[in-house]
Protein backbone atom coordinates (compact mmCIF):
# COMPACT_ATOMS: atom_id res chain seq x y z
CA UNK A 1 0.00 0.00 0.00
CA UNK A 2 1.41 3.05 -1.20
CA UNK A 3 0.12 6.71 1.18
CA UNK A 4 -0.32 9.17 -0.87
CA UNK A 5 -1.82 12.91 -1.25
CA UNK A 6 -5.47 12.75 -0.97
CA UNK A 7 -6.08 14.37 -4.30
CA UNK A 8 -3.56 12.33 -5.82
CA UNK A 9 -6.12 9.08 -4.87
CA UNK A 10 -9.08 10.81 -6.53
CA UNK A 11 -7.03 11.57 -9.52
CA UNK A 12 -6.54 7.55 -9.53
CA UNK A 13 -10.15 7.15 -9.22
CA UNK A 14 -10.97 9.85 -12.13
CA UNK A 15 -8.87 8.40 -14.29
CA UNK A 16 -10.03 4.30 -13.94
CA UNK A 17 -11.53 3.26 -17.10
CA UNK A 18 -14.14 1.72 -15.81
CA UNK A 19 -18.47 2.79 -15.44
CA UNK A 20 -18.65 5.26 -13.65
CA UNK A 21 -21.87 4.38 -12.60
CA UNK A 22 -21.34 1.55 -10.72
CA UNK A 23 -19.20 3.37 -8.26
CA UNK A 24 -20.21 3.38 -4.26
CA UNK A 25 -18.85 5.04 -0.97
CA UNK A 26 -18.90 5.56 2.41
CA UNK A 27 -18.18 8.52 4.66
CA UNK A 28 -18.57 10.15 8.10
CA UNK A 29 -16.13 11.68 10.81
CA UNK A 30 -13.08 9.58 11.70
CA UNK A 31 -13.55 7.82 14.87
CA UNK A 32 -9.87 8.79 15.98
CA UNK A 33 -9.46 12.41 15.95
CA UNK A 34 -10.18 15.45 13.89
CA UNK A 35 -11.51 14.86 10.23
CA UNK A 36 -13.36 12.61 7.91
CA UNK A 37 -12.97 8.74 6.18
CA UNK A 38 -14.22 8.11 2.84
CA UNK A 39 -14.10 4.91 0.82
CA UNK A 40 -14.45 4.47 -2.50
CA UNK A 41 -14.87 1.22 -4.40
CA UNK A 42 -15.77 0.18 -7.67
CA UNK A 43 -15.70 -4.05 -8.71
CA UNK A 44 -13.54 -3.84 -10.96
CA UNK A 45 -11.07 -0.66 -9.93
CA UNK A 46 -10.80 -1.65 -5.78
CA UNK A 47 -11.14 0.65 -2.94
CA UNK A 48 -9.82 3.39 -2.28
CA UNK A 49 -9.74 4.55 1.52
CA UNK A 50 -9.34 8.72 1.94
CA UNK A 51 -8.59 10.50 5.24
CA UNK A 52 -9.16 14.36 5.07
CA UNK A 53 -9.69 17.32 7.49
CA UNK A 54 -10.19 20.79 6.50
CA UNK A 55 -7.62 23.02 7.55
CA UNK A 56 -9.66 26.22 7.19
CA UNK A 57 -12.39 27.45 4.70
CA UNK A 58 -10.60 26.71 1.74
CA UNK A 59 -8.02 23.96 1.97
CA UNK A 60 -8.60 20.79 2.49
CA UNK A 61 -5.98 18.17 3.80
CA UNK A 62 -5.53 14.91 3.62
CA UNK A 63 -4.03 11.57 2.55
CA UNK A 64 -5.10 8.13 0.64
CA UNK A 65 -4.37 5.00 -0.56
CA UNK A 66 -5.88 1.80 -2.79
CA UNK A 67 -6.38 -0.58 -0.11
CA UNK A 68 -7.59 -3.38 -2.12
CA UNK A 69 -8.04 -4.25 -5.56
CA UNK A 70 -11.01 -5.60 -6.29
CA UNK A 71 -14.01 -5.36 -4.46
CA UNK A 72 -15.19 -8.50 -3.47
CA UNK A 73 -18.93 -9.72 -1.89
CA UNK A 74 -17.56 -9.27 1.77
CA UNK A 75 -16.14 -5.74 1.31
CA UNK A 76 -19.06 -5.15 -0.94
CA UNK A 77 -21.69 -5.88 2.16
CA UNK A 78 -20.36 -2.44 4.01
CA UNK A 79 -21.28 -0.37 0.68
CA UNK A 80 -24.51 1.09 -0.03
CA UNK A 81 -26.24 -0.48 -3.46
CA UNK A 82 -28.64 1.83 -5.39
CA UNK A 83 -31.73 0.18 -3.75
CA UNK A 84 -30.02 -0.44 -0.19
CA UNK A 85 -27.93 1.58 2.58
CA UNK A 86 -27.52 4.69 0.35
CA UNK A 87 -28.25 8.15 2.24
CA UNK A 88 -26.47 10.43 -0.24
CA UNK A 89 -25.42 10.50 -3.50
CA UNK A 90 -21.30 11.44 -4.69
CA UNK A 91 -19.68 12.36 -8.04
CA UNK A 92 -16.07 13.18 -8.89
CA UNK A 93 -16.20 15.49 -11.77
CA UNK A 94 -13.47 16.68 -13.90
CA UNK A 95 -13.75 20.09 -15.19
CA UNK A 96 -14.08 20.71 -19.30
CA UNK A 97 -11.21 21.20 -21.43
CA UNK A 98 -11.88 23.77 -23.30
CA UNK A 99 -14.62 26.64 -23.58
CA UNK A 100 -16.45 24.89 -26.66
CA UNK A 101 -16.43 21.36 -24.12
CA UNK A 102 -18.24 24.11 -21.73
CA UNK A 103 -20.58 25.27 -24.12
CA UNK A 104 -21.50 21.54 -25.33
CA UNK A 105 -21.68 20.55 -21.70
CA UNK A 106 -23.73 23.21 -20.98
CA UNK A 107 -26.43 22.36 -23.86
CA UNK A 108 -26.69 18.82 -22.74
CA UNK A 109 -27.57 19.98 -19.34
CA UNK A 110 -30.05 22.33 -20.98
CA UNK A 111 -31.71 19.59 -22.33
CA UNK A 112 -31.53 16.89 -19.41
CA UNK A 113 -33.14 19.62 -17.04
CA UNK A 114 -35.73 19.71 -19.61
CA UNK A 115 -36.77 16.14 -20.21
CA UNK A 116 -37.16 16.02 -16.24
CA UNK A 117 -39.08 18.19 -15.61
CA UNK A 118 -41.19 17.62 -18.45
CA UNK A 119 -41.67 13.82 -17.80
CA UNK A 120 -42.09 11.77 -14.59
CA UNK A 121 -38.61 11.17 -12.34
CA UNK A 122 -36.68 9.97 -9.16
CA UNK A 123 -33.90 12.02 -7.86
CA UNK A 124 -31.52 8.93 -8.56
CA UNK A 125 -32.64 9.27 -12.49
CA UNK A 126 -31.96 12.81 -12.36
CA UNK A 127 -28.65 12.36 -10.50
CA UNK A 128 -27.23 9.89 -13.22
CA UNK A 129 -28.30 11.94 -16.49
CA UNK A 130 -26.90 14.85 -15.19
CA UNK A 131 -23.75 12.92 -14.18
CA UNK A 132 -23.79 11.11 -17.67
CA UNK A 133 -23.81 14.61 -19.20
CA UNK A 134 -21.19 16.17 -17.35
CA UNK A 135 -18.90 13.24 -18.50
CA UNK A 136 -18.00 12.28 -14.29
CA UNK A 137 -15.81 9.54 -13.92
CA UNK A 138 -17.48 7.99 -11.11
CA UNK A 139 -20.44 8.59 -9.23
CA UNK A 140 -22.97 6.80 -7.48
CA UNK A 141 -25.14 6.24 -4.06
CA UNK A 142 -23.05 6.72 -0.67
CA UNK A 143 -23.88 6.12 3.05
CA UNK A 144 -22.93 9.44 4.49
CA UNK A 145 -23.45 11.01 8.22
CA UNK A 146 -22.11 14.34 7.76
CA UNK A 147 -22.35 14.44 12.16
CA UNK A 148 -21.23 11.39 12.97
CA UNK A 149 -19.78 7.91 12.00
CA UNK A 150 -22.27 5.19 9.47
CA UNK A 151 -21.33 2.27 10.99
CA UNK A 152 -19.92 0.87 7.68
CA UNK A 153 -17.30 2.92 8.07
CA UNK A 154 -16.35 0.79 11.26
CA UNK A 155 -16.84 -2.71 9.25
CA UNK A 156 -14.50 -1.38 6.76
CA UNK A 157 -11.85 0.17 9.68
CA UNK A 158 -11.94 -3.75 10.96
CA UNK A 159 -11.45 -5.11 6.96
CA UNK A 160 -8.84 -2.66 6.77
CA UNK A 161 -7.05 -2.31 9.74
CA UNK A 162 -3.97 -1.83 8.88
CA UNK A 163 -4.69 1.05 6.29
CA UNK A 164 -6.48 2.40 9.26
CA UNK A 165 -3.62 2.67 11.38
CA UNK A 166 -1.04 3.84 8.62
CA UNK A 167 -3.53 6.92 7.93
CA UNK A 168 -4.48 8.17 10.70
CA UNK A 169 -1.00 8.20 11.92
CA UNK A 170 0.05 10.43 8.15
CA UNK A 171 -3.11 12.79 9.26
CA UNK A 172 -1.91 12.91 12.51
CA UNK A 173 1.17 14.01 11.52
CA UNK A 174 -0.18 16.80 9.05
CA UNK A 175 -2.53 17.97 11.59
CA UNK A 176 0.73 18.61 14.38
CA UNK A 177 2.74 19.81 10.96
CA UNK A 178 0.20 22.11 10.15
CA UNK A 179 0.15 23.44 14.07
CA UNK A 180 -4.16 23.82 14.29
CA UNK A 181 -4.86 21.48 16.57
CA UNK A 182 -8.33 20.83 15.09
CA UNK A 183 -10.24 21.05 11.90
CA UNK A 184 -11.96 23.97 10.89
CA UNK A 185 -15.77 22.90 11.60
Amino acid sequence: MRIREWRDVLEDVAERSVDPEDWRAVAGNRSGGVGEDLYLAHPRAGVFFLKTYAKNPYQVRGVGAKVARSLDDEIGSYLPGRERGASARFAIRSPPEDEDHAESQASKLEEVVKAHADAPTTPSDMFDDVMEVLESPAFGPMAYDGYGRPDELDGLADEFDEAEQLLSAELDDLIETDEVGRGFM
